[in-house]
């Protein structure tokens, strides 16, 4: 997800940053319960537009996207470069091998549906959308997708004071505490830029999905140490943060609500391989 607008994709090459790709693990349990799905709109919309079954998942994670899939009647693979993740997916029944996509092994095998639910700025660019062709069978498509949110000012000022205070060498430091839109849509659309480079896949398309979600104090405190910003900070730095962003978000009645986009670039692979 990004699950802050520091997950999306960003200028700073973040398949490079290894130690954070693989962070998420450290509290895998509580990753999973915090972060939200994906719209069913969505999923049934990759379904509908592949000719199989066979999904592949990049970067699957516990399986949020993947339980979604395997629940609209698909089969899904799943690939995660944290073997904490990759068992604890495991462990609800999803099939995981874990590796980087860029390292992962196909041996031989291939897919109606390559996805990637907020993790796509963790694979190497150049290497992505190329392999994506090379798995994917005639026709099958290429879901690569994300939620965008920001927090409302007052709860995203806090968090991004207190993260240049206590991280100030942290790469998401410098970044502004909210961000519009278009920022996000511009990070999508130099996907499908990687995605026609490859002269493999149909014309990209740009799909979009608006929702909403209430959260209180609690609920925003658990979803805040799942994001790639803060997986690596010591428990006192954590401590520090959550402290002002609870604050923040007590002094608008304890809830407030999170207007999502979700995002996504996809792609039909052609027929001549």
């Amino acid at each position: 997800m990004p699950t802050i607008p520091r997950e999306q994709p960003e200028p700073v090459q973040l398949h490079r940053a290894r130690r954070m790709a693989e962070s998420f693990g450290a509290d895998a349990e509580r990753y999973d319960q915090a972060r939200p799905p994906y719209p069913d709109d969505l999923v049934a919309r990759v379904v509908a537009g592949s000719p199989g079954p066979d999904v592949l998942d990049v970067g699957c994670g516990t399986g949020i996207a993947a339980r979604q899939f395997q629940a609209a009647g698909c089969s899904v693979l799943g690939v995660e470069p944290d073997a904490r993740m990759a068992g604890f997916a495991q462990a609800r029944g999803l099939q995981v091998e874990v590796a980087t996509f860029e390292a992962w092994e196909s041996a031989g095998r291939a897919f109606d549906a390559l996805i990637a639910a907020q993790s796509w700025h963790w694979v190497d660019p150049a290497a992505g959308a190329a392999k994506a062709a090379r798995v994917l069978r005639p026709d099958g498509r290429l879901a690569i997708f994300g939620h965008v949110y920001e927090p409302p000012v007052e709860v995203a000022e806090p968090f991004a004071a207190a993260l240049r205070r206590v991280a100030p060498d942290s790469p998401f430091s410098s970044q502004p505490a909210r961000r519009p839109l278009e920022t996000y849509q511009a990070g999508y659309a130099k996907i499908a830029d990687s995605i026609r480079e490859t002269e493999q896949f149909g014309e990209p398309e740009q799909w979009r999905f608006d929702w909403q979600q209430s959260y209180s104090r609690d609920q925003w405190l658990d979803v805040l140490p799942t994001t790639g910003g803060l997986t690596r900070l010591r428990s006192e730095q954590l401590a520090e943060i959550l402290e002002a962003v609870g604050h923040a978000v007590d002094a608008l009645g304890g809830r407030f609500t999170m207007h999502y986009t979700t995002l996504a670039t996809t792609a039909v692979r052609t027929a001549t391989r």
